[in-house]
């Protein structure tokens, strides 16, 4: 028999969550998806150092004051990377914009420009890339422009089913629902050491949001992010798209036993109704959802956090070619 990680690709699209070339390389998966956080790891590693170099040095040749040479330089990163990356893999690349963007449309939407910009003048493809934004009132609302202008999204750092909902409704691509992140706020708001994969509170959001699009005939896609243990996974066997680490990754591809498919869009039923949502909606029902308020705040802390972090190596570099 095949396994499990084989038998999962037949049910489902599988995403690379990593920003390491080797990894990718290894595993050849449809799909990758980076963030901050991951490009920071990445960073570090022997094929990043020839990127660092040359998105600073084209920084550097555009011009500009010291902290938009530095913004300049680290977008340039990402699509270095992007473009690495889209050699390895047949599908497409997420490239997420700034999280200290994620509560202004405008800024939101001037960097997603620039990173499609940018991704054209190295010669990508760039249908083949993703613009991912935070799925805050302010970045559903950026997402829904870009849609519009033919610039494709991936909604990440979504915890609720109000911001599915509203990403459904402004015509997102792609949204991320973060299974494990979900986990790890009831695990520390329960005082439980654990859940079963069958009651995994991550697991029942993202089989609700899949089940409530595909019954309802929304297209965006419904990618699981974000997972703690295999058992995640194959609970969402059949989700439009998994974006996996290659650790787990590596277990699914060890386990030869047999993996039942969970999720069908064939005789998917919803019991939940929603009219337009308006932004006045969107944010009570947000208020209301203890776990997505505190963990979309959490994930947007801890992206800039870690974009601060790869600014200053960014930095670093430029201040010793200088």
């Amino acid at each position: 028999m095949a396994n499990k990680l084989e038998q999962l690709k037949t049910m489902t699209t599988v995403v690379a969550d990593t920003g390491d070339i080797d990894a990718i390389a290894q595993w050849r998966p449809q799909d990758a998806t980076t963030n901050p956080s991951l490009l920071l790891k990445a960073a570090a590693s022997d094929a990043y150092r020839p990127m660092l170099a040359k998105a600073v040095a084209m920084a550097r040749k555009q011009g500009g004051s010291d902290a938009e040479q530095l913004t300049v330089a680290t977008d340039m990163l990402a699509v270095l990377a992007g473009q690495e990356i889209l050699s390895l893999i047949p599908g497409v690349v997420s490239t997420e914009v700034d999280a200290r963007l994620s509560f202004d449309t405008e800024a939101t939407l001037k960097r997603a420009r620039r990173l499609i910009e940018l991704y054209d003048q190295q010669g990508v493809d760039t249908r083949r890339v993703l613009i991912k934004i935070a799925s805050t009132w302010e970045g559903i609302r950026a997402a829904e422009i870009l849609e519009q202008e033919g610039i494709r999204c991936n909604l990440t750092l979504l915890f609720s089913f109000v911001q599915a909902a509203a990403c459904a409704q402004a015509g997102a691509f792609l949204i991320s629902p973060f299974v494990g992140r979900i986990l790890d706020w009831h695990l520390a708001s329960s005082g439980r050491d654990q859940f079963s994969a069958a009651e995994d509170p991550g697991v029942l959001a993202v089989a609700r949001i899949y089940n409530y699009y595909k019954a309802n005939g929304y297209s965006t896609v419904v990618m699981g992010a974000s997972f703690r243990n295999t058992g995640e996974i194959e609970m969402l066997a059949g989700c439009d798209r998994l974006t996996i680490s290659p650790a787990l990754l590596q277990e699914l591809q060890d386990d030869n036993g047999s993996l039942e498919q969970r999720l069908s869009a064939d005789g998917a039923s919803s019991h939940d109704g929603f009219g337009i949502l308006d932004e006045k909606r969107f944010r009570w029902d947000s208020n209301e959802d203890a776990m997505a308020t505190e963990k979309l705040a959490d994930g947007i802390r801890r992206f800039t956090v870690d974009q601060i972090e790869l600014e200053g190596q960014v930095r670093q570099l430029a201040s010793k070619a200088a």
